[in-house]
């Protein structure tokens, strides 16, 4: 009989919603490699998660925020790198976390409205006010737009 070692991903631990995160952990949450986690630690200086020991990061809750909010945006809603810092140092973290919510609640779908979705509505309609036209006057798609990609 051989027995096996037991590994994290294994057992279905539940995490409370307060508690820092490996980034083996926020990439498996994600669904995004870790190396793309580095990365966007490099292009977004909002993302702060703690050191320890050996370089190993631990990631807080709002790190989660924006990572989520930063996901959606660059995944589901379209925008460039460039596009997203823009909206993180025109409209601040806030905004972007908004993104986050907008995703939860999209899961959850059928289920009771929360308040975060009329802040979701809020902030995407703010957005929509504030990005320029996502085309030139040559109809080329012009550098740095914030606008979503069709």
């Amino acid at each position: 009989m051989r027995i096996r070692k037991i590994q994290a991903r294994d057992v279905d631990m539940a995490k409370a919603a307060e508690a820092f995160r490996t980034i083996s952990e926020v990439a498996s949450d994600l669904d995004v490699p870790k190396h793309v986690l580095r990365f966007w630690e490099a292009k977004f200086p909002q993302i702060r998660p703690m050191k320890r020991g050996g370089g190993r990061r631990y990631y807080r809750p709002e790190d989660m925020e924006l990572l989520k909010g930063i996901r959606r945006l660059l995944h589901a809603e379209g925008y460039t790198i460039k596009g997203v810092q823009k909206i993180l140092r025109e409209q601040g973290v806030d905004q972007v976390k908004a993104f986050a919510h907008l995703a939860a609640s999209e899961k959850t779908k059928g289920r009771a409205k929360s308040k975060a979705d009329g802040a979701v509505a809020a902030a995407e309609a703010k957005l929509a006010v504030a990005a320029p036209q996502a085309k030139g006057a040559d109809g080329r798609a012009s550098r740095g737009v914030i606008a979503p990609v069709s």
